[in-house]
Formats: C-alpha cells, structure tokens, sequence
C-alpha cells in the first residue's frame, strides 16, 4: 500500500541570509501521513475514488493521501479556497494521529469517539448527513454551526471526496441535477458575510510567511486572514483613502508623522490621549511596614548578643549539653535570616480590567471593528494516572477552562495523559460533548464557579444575583444532564472492559474460523490473540492497554493527537430558535475553544523525564498547533474558579513593561481541608506572607500550577533590555561608561538573545541545535515574540507591537500541521537538543517548577504575584497524614537536590538580585535545618534526664535575651499577620507542622538527597492521590485514615522521649533533699513547647474521634509513670539513698 509524503504548507522565514546560514542545517521533510478508515459496515473508504477498487484487497489499516499538491489533474475545490481547507479541518478533527520513532504517522478517522453522539459540530466524530451518491457513506461537508455545505441550489448532499472527483471530472457538474456548479451559489452556502477585497495578495505566500510578515513590518499591514479577507480599513488610512472611518483626524498631506527610522506613528490627536496603566502597586501603609522593617532589625541585634552571651558563658556542668544547643541557635539564627530578609519589600498588586477591554476590545482607529486584539493563550492540563487521579475531576478542570471569559477564538486547551489511557481520552471526550451545554449556560447567566462540581456544589443561595427569569428552568435541566455525565465518566472503566471482552470474543472467533479453514484435517493449536482495549468504533486503541502488551504499555506506545474541538469560529456565533435543545441559547455564544488530547510517545530505554518532559512535548505540540504567546498550566485537579482570571493575568504582560515578565504566579487555594487546617494544607504562610515579599524583589517562585508563563521565557531567551536591567555590585559605586549609555539606543530595538552574554545573538542556523529540527517549531518563535509584546499605545511603551495587529483569525488545522506536531511529542525528538537544560522545563530535580523559575530569574526576567479579589484557581491537597508527610518529603528531596547542583544560588549570575538570590538559597537549605532541630526537640529530655540545663543558672541576662527574642518574634507574627491577610490561628498551624515536617520528612529528604549525590542512588515517587477516602457520608474522612510510615518514626520518639522525661524531671525533683526548680522549669517548658507543636501530628495518630481504645491511654499513662520510677531508682538523687526524705523506695 503506497502512501504519499505530505506537502510541506509552511515555508522557511524570507529573509535571503537567514535562509543561506540554514542551508546546512536543513530539517529533513516532515514524516509521511496516511489515512485510514474503516465504516460501521466493514468497508474502507479511500481518500480518491479512483483507488478504491485497489485498495480494498488489503488489511488493517488503508494508506492515503490527506494533502496532494496542485497537478492539472487535481485541481483545487472551486469558489473559496477556504472551502477544502474547512473541510480538510474537519477531516482532521474527526482524525486519531498516532506516530512516533521508527514508525508511519497515521491519521485514523474515526466515525465515533465515544459511545454517546457527538453533537456540536466542533467536536471530533460530531455527526453530520450521509451522501447521496450510491455506494458511498461519507459525510458531507458542515459549516461552523453543523448545517451542511451544499455546493448546489437544488441542495444535493455530497461530500468532499464525491465533489473533488466530480470537479476533477473537468465538467463540475452536480451528479443531482446535472447542472454545473455556480462559484456565486457556493460563496453565498459558505456563510461568508463579506466578498473579497479586490486587493492583490501577495503571490505564494504560506501561512507562516503571512504572520512573518505581520511581524517584520509595521508600515504595511495588508495581510491575508484565513477568511481571504484584507485588513480594509488600515488600508485606507495608509493609501490616504478619501472615505473611511476615522478619516477625520487622519493628516491630509504627507501621510502619517514617520519616526526617525521611518516607522509610523499614530496621529498627535491620539497621542495626547490621557494613557491608562492596567496595573498597579497598593503600598502596605508605613504605619505596618516600617515597624515591621525596624523589629527585623532589633531582633537581628538581639541574636546577635544572645550568640555572643552564649558563647562566652557556657555550662561547665554539661558542656556536651551546652556545646550543642550552641551550635543549634546559630543555625537557627541563620536559618530565620535566609527566610526574614527577602521579607524586607513585600507589596501588593491590583488589575485594571475595564482599562484591558479598552485598551483591547473596543473600536479604535487601529481596530475599527473591536475584534479581540489581546494574544492568545494556551493553557496545558497535565494527567498521568486515571486511578490516582480520577477523569471526573480532570473533566471538571477542562470544563473550567472551556467556560473561561476569555475570547474563544485565543484560547486553546492541551491535555497531556501521560499514561496514554483510554479512560482519560474518553473522558476528555465526553467532557467535549457535555460542554455543548455547559460553556452557553456559564455564559448565558454568567456563572461563577465554572467547574460544575463545585457550582452545584455550592451551600450558598445559587439564585442570587440572577435576573433573567428562565435561569430556575435552565439550571435544573443542567444539573440533571450533569448528574447522567457522572454517571457516564464513572461507568466508563467497566464500559470500556465490557467493550474490550466483546471485540476479544468476536476476533477470537474469528481467528478460530479461519484457522478452521486453512487447517483442513492437520490438528489446531490454541488461538491466542493479544487481548487488546478497543475504542469505541471498533478499532485498537493506539495506546495503554488494560492488559498490557509490547507497544502498548505505560512505558512502550505511540504518540497520540486527537483534536477533540475543532478551532472556532473568528466571529461569534450566537445561538437561534433552531438551535434551541434543553435550554434556549438565543444570543449566547456557542462556541467552544480548541481542545486537543496530546499523549506523548514512550519507549522503553528512553528517560521521559516524568512531568517536565510531558510539559516540553506540550510546549513544542502547541507551537505548531496555536503557538500562544502565553502558556497557563494547571494540574489536573486544579480548575479555574475566578473566570476572569487569565484576562487579571494578561494585565501584567501587557502592561508598560511587561515584555519583561517571564510569569505571573497565582496562589493556590484548595478545597476540602478540614475546618482547623491541622496539618497547614493551605500553606497561607508561604502564598500570602512569603510570595507577597518576592514580588517586591525580583518576583515569587514558580510553584508547578496556575503560573501564566510567557513562551519565548520558556525557550530559554534572554529578557529585553537586558544590560538597562542588569544589577551590578559595583554599579553603585562606579557609574555607567558612556560607550554603554550610547549603546541603550541600540538595545531598545534589538532581538532577544538565548545567549550568556549581551553582545551574543542567537543566528537562526543554531536553532535546531537547541529547539530540534522541526522547522514548523522554529518559524513559529518568532511570531510568538511578536504576539507576546505589549501594545505600542504610549511612547513609554518598549518593544511594543502595533494596534490592532493580533485581529486576524488563526490559520486553519491541515493534516501536516498534525502531524509535526506527532513528530515532536515522539521520544526522540530532544536528543542532542537543549531541551530541559536550557529550554523548556528543566530536567534533572523532583521539583522541576522551582529550578525552571530559578533558571529565568537568573537570566534576569522578572515575575508577578497576582493574587485575585475571587480565588483565580481552586485545588485539592492531601489531608490525610501520611499522604501530606510524602508531599513534604518530595518537596525537599527536591531543594536537596538544588542544592546539591548547579542550580544553587550561590552560583547564580548577576542578573539576580541579592534577596532573591538569598531567597532561592533558603529553598535548597531548608531541608538541612531538620538536623538541628531534631537534635534540639532531644535537648529537653536530655537536660530533665541528667538534671542540667544549657546554662549554667538561668540567670536575669539569659532570662531577657529570650524574653526580647520571644516578644520580637511574636510582633513580627502580628505585623505579618496585619500586611498580608492571614488569620493566628493559621499561622499557629504553620509553626506547628514546621516541625513536624522538619522531624520527619526533611530529614529523610536529607538522606535520600545525600544518596543520590554520593551513590547515585535515584528516588522514585508516587502520584499524590487526588481521591478521597471510602466513606461517603464524611467529607473528611480521609483525615482519620492512619497509614503507617517509616517518617512517622521520630516524631513518635521525640514525644516518647520527652513526655517520659517530663515524668523523670518531676520525680526527681519532688523526691530530691535540694530541689533544683529552675532547671526542671527550664526543661519542662522547653518540652512543653516541643509537644505543643506535635500536637497536630498526636492528633492524627489517634485516628477518628472515639474509635481510640480507652486501654491506650491507660497504658500510656501506666508506661510513663512506671519509666520515670525506674529511672529515679536506678539513679537516685545525689548525697542520699532516699527519695522524699523519711519516705524509702522499695
């Protein structure tokens, strides 16, 4: 079966001298693309009626071509050519692309996804009319609302195969009426509202040609959109048209004001328009920053002469005891340094988002008709396991994100299922079909949350607020076409088994008959066919096996693509009458945004890197698809709460200045934590005390999820305006020269830079040595840049973009659009490429999102704290004990392991500034704080078991140092607690399990981190599960669940060992003939505070209230006071043999 090599649609960038210095290195052509599909009736359908007959005496997969270039014999549809390319996009939404190393990419078109019908025309396998032809079970061609395209007035059904044959026939005649095909009845059956503009096109053009040269001038912007149709009004003002809309205000003579290197610039009249900034600083009020600066301080000097008192006055009594407790509080010392000191310039920030619609959404002179000019957006959901994390949940995540208020035609979603299992594309299928409904009813009534769990969920009044009077009727239609969704994601792992048993039946049968028939008299042997999963048309699923087999294990299968929706529409498509299903959508918009089911090639003997990697082959697969300038990931379970929440983002990095934001960080917020929060789930010291201080520095670390991220940060280039930007130790000191001062010119207009100097610039031949050798990738970086800058609106503005130049739709999906992005998710693509050391996420730590922020940070971009009045992002977190010690022990195995690497921020450029750099080295030495502090939380025990303390007496001077030291603490507390939100209690909480974690899972962080640098010995972890526990009827149950684990070993001890010393201190010293009272209080209240903040942890190794048997505590307490007795008579107190005086010990 021969199949044809695609046409390459996307030509290399123009410019001559690029094109030379890539001569050699040219990519090879993009991998060859077949067709193949088998209908409901066993029959398989060619792409070329011609070669029907010689193709069906094959088996297994039919070979054809997608794409054919122009021949005379093969000429394109007539009227619009956007026409086949509409179809030719359909055929590829209905399409599974599979591929990968040393394999064919196919492209299996699939009558249906999931066993409900697909009813939006967006979506894959959406269901259409047969054609008319005789012998032929096609489809025929659909527009954007699912109607059908018919190319003829008396309304013949025919499809695209039948019509391009009757067209190449040479007569175009409709095989209905026999009346040949009329060009004006075609363009008026498309939907196009507007003809054409006689305007030339530029001749040969490809697609990416056309958004280079968008980019490269902003004299001329008469480009080509997908529609044919030419920016009219631009032209107008830039031929000095004499009609037109804003005309008024144009100069009548000379054109338009140049600039000095000829570029245009807009009229004086708008010029002096008064410019609105869309974001800004809140200033903390000095009456709460400058005490809290000054306390830092005090307590500084305070440690400091308390170390020093320390040091000159130790315990010759126990100097053991006195030499550790020394070397613990200078530690302790320095550790509260490297966390108090980037804490110096927190600030808060506020968004403008009616300044963003102005700016970006209403009519101007640059953007007459209003068309959304804001970039676009690709937002990245990332799976791996669908038992750990359950489909229902990620489906919900999905439908977030379809919901969002964001313009449709600029957003696009990508789901990596890294485990390549049908439940999950399943899944993401029926969330497809469900979102029909959904999206139009969040929009219809303006719904807030847009997760439907959540939303009908909610304990509040869900009518408040809602004005138009079918709402009632609406939502109740929805909430019972949600509860059969449920129903549906939950039955789909015994749907798809059931499904698979049957197909393995009926293959087994069929095997048995023809080895019957060859066999004739000779004895048969066992059939054993594999047993494969099958998909809902009746097909092998390219993927993970239920029963795994070679080639279709976790570890070993093919790539997968699957657009699950189509691209829409660029104009709103509003509902009708006839539209109207469950709930009226009269004047809603019923598109849906792109949704693209992405299953990256694996193969065993290949390190895949584990999420940074499928995040790489997301970035790369997006590029070619949508390529948005702007990348948000969420984790599967985190859905958008705020719908507004990437528009309060997009504020930041369009905003003066914002060219140089690499991301915007949100904060995590999570449901289903216990009321108390026992073991600090919500981490509201760390999102709201410690993220809200690095934004007033360089910006707040990136934390894995809800982080808006700027692509071309991402490919690893250097920030604009690197050198105006760049810190200096010395540039206090020694001002700038002035060969630097002449060159600032020179920097505004330069190219970003991927290299570690200044004066180096990234040729364009060195590109795949980094990015690979696709050339769809390396076009679209460029035109990412230029996407991603702010708009030009102000003088001020640097880097800017023109108005009005991102209104142009998006070019249309074609078949080699796939299927290079096939070719980069395959598991070979990376080798001898930068990525995941330069670009991309970064390779090499359990904690990827915090070395892929250091590493921008470090080339001196810069990052945004964005926290939203309305929760933009909305999670879960472990609750259950055991599970929040293994999340813990993950998080600082991975600072161990930055630590320990060239990521350290001792190594780290000048580009960052010392209290980020101090910041960062706080992340890799937290972990090794858990050594001093285990050995201190013995100290009390240690001290009430010999009798000593750490100081000699505890005498007036060592009484005030910690007096001072406690008073500072606990008003830095208040002040934090003042500038940032947070409650006591909280923060109470996060003290608490800083020990906990600090005694058991940093430690073990510790050691583990220590193996793999020494020995090399890897650590492998396990999926946090998202689930929650079997009993239905309490929303915390998993809280009482107690799994045991070796962590769990010295919190257990250090209680152990201190309760019991407490029971010895008070014995010996009630028995004693001289009680020494001040060194059992200052053991006892230090034991006090250690159990104080084990509690938590105590707490939940009793499991559920009232299931503890009483015998525990009994025991307990019988073990406790029996140990201390023990102790008093094995070592009695000294210079008697009687405890109590007349009392004698028996």
């Amino acid at each position: 079966m021969a199949s044809k090599s695609f046409k390459q649609s996307r030509s290399h960038l123009s410019s001559s001298s690029d094109a030379a210095e890539m001569q050699n290195v040219r990519p090879p052509l993009p991998p060859s693309v077949t067709f193949a599909r088998r209908t409901s009736s066993g029959r398989y359908v060619s792409y070329s009626r011609d070669d029907l007959d010689s193709e069906l005496g094959g088996s297994g997969y039919m070979n054809y071509t997608v794409q054919m270039p122009a021949t005379p014999d093969n000429q394109p549809m007539i009227g619009d050519p956007t026409i086949s390319q509409r179809v030719e996009e359909q055929y590829v939404s209905n399409s599974l692309f599979t591929g990968g190393f040393n394999s064919v990419t196919r492209a299996h078109l699939m009558d249906k996804v999931i066993e409900s019908e697909a009813s939006h025309p967006q979506m894959a396998g959406a269901k259409g009319s047969s054609c008319a032809i005789p012998g032929c079970d096609g489809k025929v061609m659909s527009d954007e609302r699912g109607l059908d395209i018919l190319p003829c007035e008396c309304d013949f059904k025919i499809c695209r195969d039948c019509y391009i044959d009757a067209v190449k026939s040479g007569e175009a005649t409709c095989p209905g009426c026999k009346e040949p095909y009329k060009n004006t009845e075609l363009d008026k059956i498309t939907g196009d509202p507007e003809s054409p503009l006689p305007l030339p096109a530029p001749g040969g053009m490809s697609k990416m040609e056309r958004r280079l040269s968008l980019m490269k001038s902003t004299k001329s912007m008469l480009v080509r959109s997908q529609t044919g149709d030419f920016d009219h009004n631009r032209w107008l003002f830039e031929t000095k048209g004499t009609y037109g809309y804003g005309n008024a205000i144009w100069p009548k003579e000379g054109g338009t004001a140049n600039g000095d290197n000829g570029e245009v610039q807009e009229p004086m009249e708008l010029m002096n328009k008064p410019w609105r900034p869309l974001t800004r600083k809140v200033k903390i009020p000095a009456a709460v920053i400058s005490p809290y600066r000054l306390l830092i301080v005090v307590r500084m000097a305070a440690l400091g002469l308390f170390l020093a008192w320390r040091v000159k006055h130790p315990n010759e009594d126990a100097i053991w005891l006195w030499g550790m407790s020394v070397v613990c509080e200078i530690w302790f010392a320095f550790s509260w340094l490297l966390d108090q000191l980037p804490k110096l310039c927190p600030v808060n920030r506020a968004t403008d988002l009616n300044v963003l619609k102005e700016k970006f959404e209403t009519p101007t002179l640059s953007n007459p008709t209003g068309k959304s000019d804001l970039p676009g957006i690709d937002v990245f959901v990332s799976t791996a396991d669908p038992e750990k994390e359950p489909p229902l949940v990620t489906a919900n995540t999905i439908l977030s994100i379809l919901a969002a208020d964001f313009p449709v035609e600029k957003l696009s979603c990508y789901v990596s299922d890294d485990g390549g299992a049908l439940l999950t594309f399943e899944a993401m299928a029926e969330a497809a079909s469900f979102a029909n409904m959904w999206v139009p009813f969040c929009r219809k009534h303006n719904i807030e949350p847009r997760n439907p769990e959540s939303y009908f969920g909610l304990k509040k009044d869900p009518y408040k607020n809602k004005v138009r009077q079918d709402f009632v009727k609406d939502r109740r239609r929805v909430k019972r076409e949600y509860d059969e969704f449920k129903v549906r994601i939950n039955g789909l792992p015994d749907s798809i088994r059931r499904r698979s048993d049957a197909y393995h039946a009926r293959e087994e049968i069929k095997a048995m008959k023809l080895q019957r028939q060859n066999a004739r008299d000779e004895p048969m042997e066992v059939v054993k066919i594999p047993r494969a999963t099958w998909m809902a048309d009746g097909t092998y699923w390219p993927g993970t096996w239920i029963n795994p087999a070679p080639e279709h294990s976790r570890g070993d299968h093919a790539g997968i693509i699957q657009v699950m929706l189509k691209p829409p529409s660029d104009e709103p498509l509003l509902g009708t009458a006839d539209d109207a299903g469950l709930i009226d959508l009269t004047d809603a918009d019923i598109r849906l945004p792109m949704l693209v089911y992405v299953s990256r090639e694996k193969r065993p003997g290949y390190d895949h890197n584990k999420k940074a990697g499928a995040m790489n082959a997301l970035v790369r697969a997006s590029a070619i698809m949508s390529n948005g300038p702007f990348i948000l990931n969420l984790d599967c379970d985190h859905y958008i709460y705020n719908s507004e929440a990437m528009r309060e983002g997009m504020c930041f990095m369009m905003d003066r200045g914002g060219d140089r934001i690499c991301y915007v960080q949100f904060p995590q917020r999570f449901e289903g934590i216990d009321p108390s929060d026992r073991y600090a789930n919500n981490n509201t010291v760390f999102f709201d005390v410690n993220m809200r201080a690095l934004d007033g520095l360089q910006g707040p670390v990136y934390v894995g999820t809800g982080c808006l991220f700027r692509r071309m940060a991402l490919y690893g280039f250097d920030p604009p305006r690197s050198k105006e930007h760049s810190p200096s130790f010395w540039s206090c000191c020694f001002p700038r020269s002035k060969r630097a001062m002449a060159e600032k010119a020179l920097e505004e207009n330069r190219a970003l830079r991927m290299g570690d100097s200044d004066e180096e610039e990234m040729p364009l031949a060195l590109f795949p040595k980094k990015f690979g050798n696709s050339r769809f990738l390396i076009d679209s970086i460029p035109v990412a840049e230029f996407q991603g800058r702010p708009l030009a609106d102000h003088p001020a503005v640097k880097n800017g973009r023109p108005p009005g130049a991102l209104t142009i739709g998006r070019e249309l999906l074609d078949a080699s659009t796939v299927a290079e992005a096939i070719n980069v998710i395959s598991c070979w693509y990376e080798d001898k490429t930068e990525w995941g050391e330069r670009v991309g996420w970064i390779y090499g730590s359990v904690t990827e999102d915090v070395v892929t922020g250091y590493r921008m940070h470090n080339r001196g971009w810069k990052s945004i704290y964005c926290v939203t009045k309305r929760d933009a992002f909305r999670g879960t977190a472990p609750i259950n004990l055991t599970d929040r010690l293994h999340q813990v022990l993950r998080w600082a195995t991975g600072s161990v392991e930055i630590f320990f690497s060239r990521n350290n921020a001792l190594l780290a450029s000048p580009k960052m500034k010392v209290l980020q750099r101090i910041a960062y080295l706080n992340v890799g030495i937290y972990p090794f704080t858990s050594i001093f502090l285990i050995v201190y939380c013995f100290l009390p025990a240690l001290s009430l078991f010999s009798g000593q303390f750490i100081v000699q007496t505890l005498n007036v001077t060592f009484l005030t140092y910690l007096l001072i030291i406690t008073l500072t603490l606990c008003m830095l507390a208040i002040l934090e607690i003042k500038w940032s939100g947070i409650n006591l209690e909280e923060w109470w909480r996060n003290e608490q399990f800083w020990l906990i974690g600090g005694t058991s899972a940093h430690l073990a962080a510790v050691l583990q981190g220590l193996l793999k640098v020494v020995a090399g010995i890897e650590i492998s972890f396990t999926l946090t599960s998202k689930s929650a526990g079997d009993d239905a009827d309490d929303e915390f149950a998993d809280l009482y669940i107690v799994k045991w684990t070796s962590l769990m070993i010295p919190p257990i001890v250090i209680m152990m060992t201190n309760l019991i010393a407490i029971a010895v201190g008070f014995s010996r010293t009630i028995y004693s003939t001289i009680p020494q009272w001040s060194r059992l209080l200052g053991g006892v209240f230090f034991s006090f505070w250690v159990l104080a903040h084990l509690y938590p942890f105590a707490k939940g190794l009793m499991g559920r209230r009232g299931r503890t048997p009483t015998i525990v505590f009994v025991w307990s307490g019988l073990l406790a006071i029996t140990i201390s007795l023990l102790w008093v008579a094995i070592k009695p107190p000294s210079d008697t043999n009687q405890i109590g005086g007349s009392f004698q010990f028996p």
